[in-house]
């Protein structure tokens, strides 16, 4: 019998279809990944309008308030507390005060408090200040809402009278608006200009001169935002730890007499970046 090759039929074979679960499985995958895509573009969509908003608000409060470095006079107090030769200080009461005029101010925003500037920084804008720690982490100067927010003083301080412990907060901004330039002082480059170690700030009631004795970042904390202390001891308790952690050695003293500046932002979601300085110099506004 002769094979006949030609006429064998080969059922071709099925191919195996992926199971269900594993297309739906997939399909969530895409929708997850496109939905972080969505609201990730959101939010850096929003994220430049509220820079460029801040941005626009920082420039008209900075065309129309003119800040003015002031010499000393007969109403100037220099603040010495048992200063040792050696300690910088003796320097830096001899830098200039400034001087704001806050009628203008005041009309846009009746909360204002004061002007703060730190040198070796874009930090140059007027300070604020509420009931609460909250409204101005998401509202600007002219208290439109902005998720830049504002620089603002804490609610427990005195506004007319600086605390023991005065302290003044702001977004750390990538874009280096409110304290975002702040983070560079934990860096080489604001520490190796000795220039640099002071704040300065004008009030309605004072302007003053603040020396830098500590920066540093740490782990998100509150330990370094006391205002008030029951003793001299329990503040003398706080300034050095304060002292202690900071990244660089400014070769100054706090003492019980003195009251203390802080200046705290954001570094990261997890941690602060801190300055602290002591009031070595102040005058009374007429």
């Amino acid at each position: 019998m002769e094979n006949n090759l030609s006429s064998v039929y080969i059922k071709p074979k099925k191919k195996k279809r992926k199971p269900k679960w594993k297309n739906i499985i997939l399909f969530a995958i895409i929708l997850v990944f496109l939905t972080i895509f969505i609201i990730s573009s959101i939010n850096i969509i929003k994220w430049l309008i509220d820079s460029k908003s801040t941005e626009k608000q920082i420039n008209e409060v900075q065309e129309k308030v003119e800040v003015v470095e002031k010499e000393d006079n007969e109403s100037t107090e220099i603040i010495e507390n048992e200063v040792p030769s050696s300690d910088p200080y003796w320097d830096y009461i001899k830098m200039s005060l400034i001087d704001v005029n806050f009628t203008e101010l005041k009309e846009i925003n009746n909360s204002t408090v004061g002007w703060i500037q730190v040198l070796g920084t874009n930090v140059n804008y007027p300070f604020v200040q509420y009931t609460d720690n909250k409204f101005y982490l998401n509202h600007t100067f002219d208290k439109s809402y902005n998720s830049a927010g504002w620089v603002f003083m804490d609610y427990r301080n005195n506004k007319d009278d600086f605390d023991k412990n005065t302290i003044i907060y702001a977004h750390g901004r990538a874009d280096n608006t409110m304290f975002g330039s702040l983070k560079r002082i934990i860096y080489n480059g604001w520490l190796s200009n000795k220039n640099n170690y002071i704040v300065r700030l004008s009030t309605e009631s004072e302007n003053t001169l603040w020396q830098v004795f500590s920066v540093y970042k740490i782990p998100t904390t509150n330990d370094y935002l006391d205002i008030n202390f029951k003793t001299d001891e329990n503040f003398l308790e706080f300034a050095n730890m304060l002292l202690e952690r900071s990244a660089h050695d400014f070769n100054t003293t706090v003492n019980e007499n003195d009251k203390i500046l802080t200046l705290s932002t954001c570094f990261n979601d997890t941690d602060k970046v801190v300055l602290h300085a002591k009031l070595i110099k102040r005058e009374k506004r007429q």
